[in-house]
């Protein structure tokens, strides 16, 4: 899970958003800037991938 999410120092969940792999030259460009910007999680699905990524012992 480390590899897919990253918690920040505030303690949210946040992951790179798909289909940003190549192909950029049909997209439009507010579609692109869209894509830059870092997907946060929220809910239970944050929750559990918090329980997951916490160091062991704590």
């Amino acid at each position: 899970m480390s590899k897919r999410f990253k918690i920040t120092a505030t303690g949210k969940a946040i992951h790179r958003k798909a289909n940003r792999g190549h192909k950029f030259g049909h997209r439009r460009g507010e579609r692109k800037s869209q894509l830059r910007i870092d997907g946060c999680i929220t809910g239970k699905q944050a929750k559990h991938i918090l329980e997951c990524l916490r160091p062991a012992g704590r």
